[in-house]
């Protein structure tokens, strides 16, 4: 299965009790908020 890497679904993984998810949640978190500030 692909990884979602929609903004929803990172804000549902940082929620994860497991580490390794919400970190990747975060990552795509801010990986799109640098993209919307116009910084790539």
């Amino acid at each position: 299965m692909a990884e979602k890497t929609d903004v929803s679904t990172a804000y549902r993984m940082m929620k994860s009790p497991n580490k390794k998810t919400a970190r990747r949640g975060l990552k795509i978190i801010k990986q799109v908020k640098r993209v919307k500030r116009g910084i790539k």
